[in-house]
C-alpha cells in the first residue's frame, strides 16, 4: 500500500498515512482539526540508461540473431571512413 504525506493548511503540521488507493483522502488534521492538503513530491525512481528495456537484457546470442542488427554495423565502417577523411584534412 503506497504512503501518502499531507499538511495541514492551519497549523502546518505534516503527516504520513498508509492508504488504499481506493480509500478517501484525510481531510481533517488529526492536531487542530484543520484542513489537510495532499503533498506531492518527486518519484524515488528514475530508470534512466541501458539496462531497462527488453532488449537489453538479453544474451549476445540472442541479439545477434535479429536482420536488424548487421545492417547498422555495415553502416559503421562508411561513418569511420567518413570520420579518417576528416581526421586527414
Amino acid at each position: 500500500m503506497p504512503t501518502y504525506q499531507y499538511q495541514c493548511t492551519e497549523c502546518g503540521e505534516g503527516l504520513e498515512a498508509v492508504q488504499k488507493f481506493t480509500d478517501e483522502a484525510l481531510t481533517e488534521c488529526p492536531s487542530c482539526q484543520g484542513r489537510l492538503k495532499k503533498v506531492f513530491s518527486a518519484v524515488g525512481i528514475v530508470f534512466k540508461g541501458s539496462g531497462f528495456y527488453r532488449n537489453d537484457s538479453r544474451g549476445a546470442s540472442s541479439s545477434s540473431t535479429p536482420a536488424s542488427t548487421p545492417k547498422p554495423a555495415a553502416a559503421a565502417p562508411a561513418a569511420s571512413s567518413s570520420s579518417s577523411s576528416t581526421s586527414a584534412a
